[in-house]
C-alpha cells in the first residue's frame, strides 16, 4: 500500500505564495493534486505523468507550477498569486498503473490519496 505524505498548507494573503510537497512510498506512473471545499466534488488542479506530461485546471493556469523530484520520489505544487478562492483542503494523489490519461482529463480515478493539507487564502 503506496502513503502518500503532504506538506506545506498554511495560510496566506492573496497574492502570496505556499509550495505544496507530497512524498510517495513507492513507484508511480501519475501523481496529481486535487482540492475541495466543504459541498463541493473534489476538483483537479494539476497532474503530472511519468513522461513529463502535465496539465493544469484552467483557474490555476499561469499560478500554479506541478514538478517532481524523481530521486526525493516527491511531487511538488508551486502556488503564486494566490487568490481567496483557492482556498480548500489539497489532497496529494498518485497511480501505479500506466497511462496518461487521469494526469490529461484530471480525473479523480487514482489509486492513492494522501490525507490533505489546508491552504487558506484570506482577502
Amino acid at each position: 500500500q503506496m502513503q502518500l505524505v503532504e506538506s506545506g498548507g498554511g495560510s496566506v494573503q492573496a497574492g502570496g505564495s505556499l509550495r505544496l510537497s507530497c512524498a510517495a512510498s513507492g513507484y508511480t506512473y501519475s501523481m496529481g493534486w486535487f482540492r475541495q471545499t466543504p459541498g463541493k466534488e473534489r476538483e483537479g488542479v494539476a497532474g503530472i505523468y511519468i513522461l513529463g506530461t502535465t496539465s493544469y485546471a484552467d483557474s490555476v493556469k499561469g499560478r500554479f507550477t506541478i514538478s517532481k523530484d524523481k530521486a526525493k520520489n516527491t511531487l511538488y505544487l508551486q502556488m503564486n498569486s494566490l487568490k481567496p478562492e483557492d482556498t480548500a483542503m489539497y489532497y496529494c494523489a498518485a497511480d501505479d498503473r500506466g497511462g496518461p490519461s487521469r494526469v490529461r482529463g484530471l480525473s479523480p480515478d487514482f489509486r492513492y490519496w494522501g490525507q490533505g493539507t489546508q491552504v487558506t487564502v484570506s482577502s
